[in-house]
């Protein structure tokens, strides 16, 4: 099955990022199959667009995706925190956060991002960093693991899900996604198995964000990106749980309250997908689009 990433909110980005240039240049800065780039690329004739991922499988989707465009997308592979860090000051027009994990991931890619597939455990957005999900699963002790699944799955259950993973790996090695989500759905209490979700949901969540350093990226990537944004720039974020938001809204926040603030916030509360959208991209549900505008250049101390 060839499975075709469907882009969130694509109406209200195309509300809020608005070139404001003659010869503009935006960033998509989790290109993945290249929904929004795609998108963006339609709209507006004269925009450049520089796709950013770190996985060369899915980025070279983009690239076959973006061939009717290729003078005006330029794919670049690389953590998207790394970009910016490297990137020159006030170069870009639009700049675009994805936050959430490709269809691609889950569906197409067998490393073991979906827990129903039966795959090898690995998560690894990007095959050349050294830990994979395999290597959290049966190397981590159980209080390090405990602590992981608790802080990036916000999962109750998170000692008893790491005692019984332990316990597992004591007489044979947890290979699969399979093996992990029996392994966790034996552990936790009866009435938990039967949620809207499975429970091993929220512990594949925690080890891949650990594998990546998802969250570890966030802030970093945003101060850098907002000083490589131009005046009069726009930024817009999509995140999908909470431990995702709270880092972006935190950010913006501090930057628009100062004495002589950077940011102007344009979505004093975050944009969500409508009952139209989520009813024909379930995906969409927990999606919060944040977009603020670059007032002034950040202030240099002892430059």
């Amino acid at each position: 099955m060839n499975y075709v990433h469907t882009s969130i909110m694509p109406n209200e980005l195309l509300t809020h990022l608005v070139p404001q240039s003659s010869d503009p240049i935006m960033v998509d800065a989790t290109c993945g199959e290249g929904g929004h780039t795609h998108l963006f690329l339609s709209t507006y004739p004269n925009l450049k667009v520089i796709g950013v991922d770190r996985d060369r499988e899915i980025q070279e989707k983009a690239r076959v995706r973006m061939e009717e465009f290729a003078p005006r997308f330029k794919p670049v592979n690389m953590w998207f925190d790394v970009f910016f860090k490297e990137a020159e000051d006030s170069s870009f027009d639009l700049i675009l956060f994805d936050l959430g994990i490709s269809m691609f991931h889950f569906n197409e890619s067998q490393r073991g991002f979906s827990l129903r597939k039966g795959e090898p455990l690995d998560m690894r957005l990007d095959s050349e960093d050294a830990i994979s999900a395999f290597d959290v699963v049966n190397r981590y002790d159980e209080k390090k693991l405990a602590n992981v699944i608790y802080a990036y799955g916000e999962e109750r259950y998170s000692r008893r899900i790491a005692r019984a993973i332990v316990q597992h790996r004591k007489t044979k090695t947890i290979a699969t996604t399979d093996d992990l989500a029996n392994i966790i759905y034996k552990s936790v209490p009866p009435a938990y198995r039967y949620q809207k979700i499975h429970p091993a949901t929220r512990t594949f969540q925690a080890i891949r964000i650990e594998v990546n350093h998802e969250l570890d990226r966030i802030e970093p990537a945003l101060t850098e990106a907002l000083r490589t944004l131009k005046v009069g720039g726009r930024l817009a974020v999509i995140t999908f749980h909470s431990l995702e938001d709270r880092p972006v809204k935190w950010l913006f926040k501090n930057l628009a309250q100062e004495d002589r603030p950077m940011l102007n916030v344009l979505t004093k509360k975050p944009l969500v997908p409508g009952e139209e959208e989520i009813a024909r991209n379930p995906a969409s549900r927990s999606s919060k689009l944040r977009v603020v505008e670059k007032i002034r250049e950040e202030e240099r101390h002892g430059a």
